[in-house]
């Protein structure tokens, strides 16, 4: 079967979705690198909407000791890659008006990703006021996975606009396993943000050696490992009802198996942190397989209500449709 053409909206919402994880994993970097307050006001930064590149081309009223120009730097590009997703949006937005205006399933979700990114901005700006307050530091990265699922929402609408015929019972199974899993994997993502907050009220107070950080976290690390084994058995079972016939055509197949591997991938993330003194580059991958594992197992939940179960055997079962792509 040819390839289906994807047209302008399905490009852009699949674009703007791409962008957002990426600004999730930069967001990542900027808090393993300590780089959150690398500007100490908001919008601008150090009083100018570009930042110096030396203490000494401060503006006056700013502490050259609080300058570091990498850490500066990095939440700067951090925000301009803020920008462009709002940009986007916008763009994803006309575009669903243009496209999709009578397709509620399109054009809603899509009006709400971009009320949702203002409310992100000004966020942002609070959590720099409040110098990295835990709670609003969880909030920002809570709305931010919510932008992505919203966006992730539209755009697999995009691609079924009429929609699917209702889903049969072991259709109903797998999206129910899969909304609760969502959940789960939600709590588990801002428990573990709390972790990260005790661990770096440890790390500023002194209390420990880098190896010795996790350790100081308590009943919160615990409760982060025990939920990410409650996540494993919830993404083992997933996979096995995407397996079972007749309920499993190959796109919903495939973002079962992603599940699964995002799972182990997320786990083994978490023991390499535990073991090697939270390495910078194994917490930026931890929050950003996090937040495509929450993606993947909502394209099974979207999946599962909107691809046809085909008759025809195991070769129906595993094809399945392919999502309609217009010229």
């Amino acid at each position: 079967m040819r390839r289906p053409r994807l047209d302008a909206f399905q490009k852009l919402a699949v674009a703007t979705t791409a962008t957002t994880y990426l600004l999730i994993m930069v967001g990542g970097l900027v808090r393993a690198v300590g780089a959150g307050l690398g500007c100490p006001d908001w919008p601008k930064c150090f009083g100018s909407w570009v930042p110096p590149l030396r203490a000494n081309q401060l503006p006056d009223g700013f502490d050259p000791l609080l300058f570091n120009a990498a850490l500066t730097w990095t939440e700067y590009l951090n925000r301009l890659l803020g920008v462009t997703v709002g940009i986007l949006i916008l763009a994803t937005l006309g575009a669903a008006i243009v496209r999709h205006r009578r397709t509620r399933r399109v054009l809603w979700p899509t009006a709400v990703a971009f009320l949702l990114v203002g409310f992100q901005g000004w966020l942002g700006g609070r959590v720099v006021a409040h110098g990295l307050e835990p709670w609003i530091v969880t909030a920002h990265l809570v709305v931010a996975l919510v932008i992505v699922s919203t966006l992730l929402y539209a755009t697999v609408n995009a691609f079924f606009p009429d929609g699917a015929g209702a889903p049969g019972p072991e259709r109903r199974r797998i999206g129910r396993v899969a909304q609760a899993l969502i959940a789960l994997t939600l709590v588990q993502v801002v428990v573990g943000t709390q972790v990260r907050s005790r661990i770096d009220e440890a790390a500023a107070a002194g209390q420990a050696r880098r190896e010795e950080l996790l350790g100081s976290v308590g009943a919160v690390d615990t409760a982060h490992r025990s939920t990410a084994l409650l996540v494993l058995a919830g993404a083992i079972a997933l996979f096995v009802a995407v397996r079972r016939p007749p309920a499993g055509p190959a796109w919903l197949q495939g973002a079962g198996a992603a599940v699964i591997a995002l799972t182990l991938a997320q786990i083994g993330a978490g023991v390499v942190l535990a073991t090697l003194a939270l390495p910078r580059a194994v917490q930026v991958a931890h929050l950003t397989l996090a937040s495509l594992l929450l993606g993947a197992e909502t394209l099974v939940a979207l999946l599962a209500y909107r691809l046809e179960v085909e008759s025809g055997g195991a070769a129906g079962a595993l094809s399945g449709p392919t999502p309609s792509g217009k010229g």
